[in-house]
């Protein structure tokens, strides 16, 4: 059994940067999906919403959902979030539930808020790192 990867439409192709979006094992079970961090760069690698940190989390749950749809899964199949914010913006916890609401309703998946100094780039304000267990 090994690894393949997919390459989401809409969602920027980071094999360059030598990381696959989503990887695929095969298991005795079914499929164990493995969803990349996503950020709030659009497919072109253009920041969505700067300074914004509840218009980056909608951006990056809408490159989430987009990287399921390629393995045939959903937001509704996310058992949890890790959110990685930016410590100056951590106060914005409104910003950051109403983003959530948008996305899950009153459905959400467990999440666990993590303040970090910095992101991958000085203007991302938000990373969200999914959980999701995907059997055929």
């Amino acid at each position: 059994m090994s690894r393949s990867i997919v390459v989401p439409a809409g969602v920027f192709d980071s094999r360059p940067y030598s990381f696959a979006q989503v990887a695929v094992v095969p298991t005795p079970f079914g499929r164990a999906v493995h969803v990349s961090g996503q950020v709030a760069w659009d497919a072109d690698q253009n920041i969505v919403g700067p300074g914004d940190v509840g218009r980056q989390l909608e951006q990056s749950l809408d490159n989430l959902a987009a990287a399921l749809v390629s393995i045939g899964a959903t937001l509704d199949q996310v058992g949890a979030l890790r959110l990685y914010i930016r410590q100056s913006h951590m106060g914005e916890g409104k910003a950051i539930s109403a983003a959530l609401q948008a996305k899950f309703g009153d459905n959400p998946p467990c999440s666990t808020w993590i303040g970090v100094t910095s992101l991958a780039d000085e203007q991302f304000l938000i990373e969200v790192e999914p959980s999701v267990v995907f059997l055929d």
